[in-house]
């Protein structure tokens, strides 16, 4: 918008310069070739007189100078009539030498050319043409400073727009600007302050729902395992089992919840964080189960620091982590590589996703085959993603190469320092 702002700006100037010069330009012209040919007459006429007098040396005179001055040249003729001729040499004037009596003695030739005329209009018209462009040249900053001074209210509206784009509910713009952009950006404010009360009470609902949930489904397991201990019909034994798992699900799911509300609503502020050593502490953790069914767990590159809100980071392994160790066959590797500053991946060597299913991995309760197990609830990478948005990172996934699935977690880097690799 700005561009075009300069541009029409710039053009009204040119235009404006246009619609006076051009009328200015033909009537330059005619005056400068008119006084040419009124001085050229004139001369012609006193050489005329001179002839007609007989006074050939001053005639002879007036033509030395008029040639040494002008560059033109008098010539003396035989009685011919009077003429006047604009050429591609200049102008050709003929007047006739007469007596008092009206006797036609002779005629004088005057050739001007009109090289000094046109030299002068280069003059005027170069001087003219360089005042132009400086003429637009300032236009075009004036019409900068102009374009951004009037943009400058829809500048910061789009400002506030990329932070509501990005999940920011407390971007406010300022009322400033013309009336029509301060009304905007009050119906704006507005809405977003409507829009941030009823995320705030749909969060504080799913925190409330989910924390109260989860003890009477507790009791409900410690129930059902009670029954299974003391029931010897198989069947029935078998019907208890199932309800169990359907509990253990229920269970993550509202754990799950209740970590993503706790993640939406987290305002601390990111810190530095030693990568490694957090990848470091998670492997001791997951190492259990890694082992029970001979997954490797592998770390690569150097150690990096990167800027996470305290416990993040760590909620963001368990969750990849525990993704990968599902969907990771026996005898698998799940490798944590860090490649450049913030930016981490982890891969894993189960069956991968097409580019449908990864493009829709982050949607909340969404399972894919090959990327959450039986018991997954499909907030795992949700979870991963606000933590990761919140803490102003990025989270993609793309296929690993040989197989497999890489998320690629960017994060921004602290202070740079680097360690060996392990």
């Amino acid at each position: 918008m700005i561009r075009q702002l300069v541009w029409s700006y710039v053009l009204l100037v040119a235009v404006a310069i246009a619609a006076f010069t051009v009328p200015v330009a033909f009537t330059l012209n005619q005056q400068l070739y008119g006084d040419a040919e009124n001085t050229a007459r004139r001369e012609a006429d006193t050489a005329a007189l001179l002839l007609a007098s007989g006074d050939t040396r001053s005639l002879s005179a007036l033509a030395d100078a008029y040639e040494r001055q002008t560059l033109g040249k008098i010539d003396v003729l035989g009685p011919e009539p009077a003429n006047k001729v604009w050429d591609s040499e200049g102008l050709k004037l003929t007047v006739q030498a007469k007596k008092p009596d009206g006797t036609v003695v002779g005629a004088i030739r005057l050739s001007y050319p009109d090289d000094p005329i046109v030299q002068r209009l280069w003059q005027i018209w170069g001087f003219r043409a360089a005042l132009a462009v400086g003429v637009l040249i300032v236009a075009a900053f004036l019409g900068v400073w102009l374009a951004r001074r009037v943009t400058r209210p829809l500048r910061e509206l789009n400002a506030m727009a990329a932070r509501l784009r990005d999940g920011d509910l407390t971007a406010r713009a300022e009322e400033t600007g013309p009336p029509e952009t301060r009304t905007l950006a009050r119906t704006l404010n507005t809405a977003t302050e409507t829009i941030d009360t009823l995320v705030g009470s749909q969060r504080a609902f799913i925190g409330d729902a989910s924390h109260q949930l989860r003890t009477p489904l507790t009791a409900l397991r410690l129930s059902l395992d009670n029954v299974a201990d003391g029931v010897d019909d198989p069947h029935v034994r078998e019907d208890v089992e199932m309800a169990t798992a359907e509990v253990v699900r229920m269970s993550r799911l509202v754990n799950g919840l209740l970590a993503l509300a706790r993640a939406e609503a987290d305002v601390a502020h990111p810190e530095p964080v030693q990568v490694l050593d957090v990848v470091a502490e998670r492997f001791t953790a997951w190492r259990a189960a890694a082992d029970e069914r001979s997954i490797s767990l592998v770390s690569e590159g150097f150690d990096i620091r990167v800027l996470a809100t305290p416990g993040h980071l760590e909620q963001v392994l368990d969750n990849v982590l525990s993704n990968a160790l599902e969907v990771s066959p026996d005898g698998g590797r799940i490798l944590v590589r860090t490649t450049r500053p913030g930016l981490l991946e982890v891969i894993d060597s189960g069956p991968g996703l097409g580019d449908a299913d990864r493009a829709r991995a982050f949607d909340r309760f969404w399972r894919g085959q090959g990327l959450t197990g039986k018991g997954g609830s499909g907030l795992g990478l949700a979870i991963v993603k606000q933590l990761v948005t919140d803490d102003g990172g990025t989270v993609s996934l793309a296929a690993a190469p040989g197989g497999g699935l890489c998320v690629r977690i960017r994060l921004s880097p602290a202070s740079p320092t680097s360690g060996g690799s392990r």
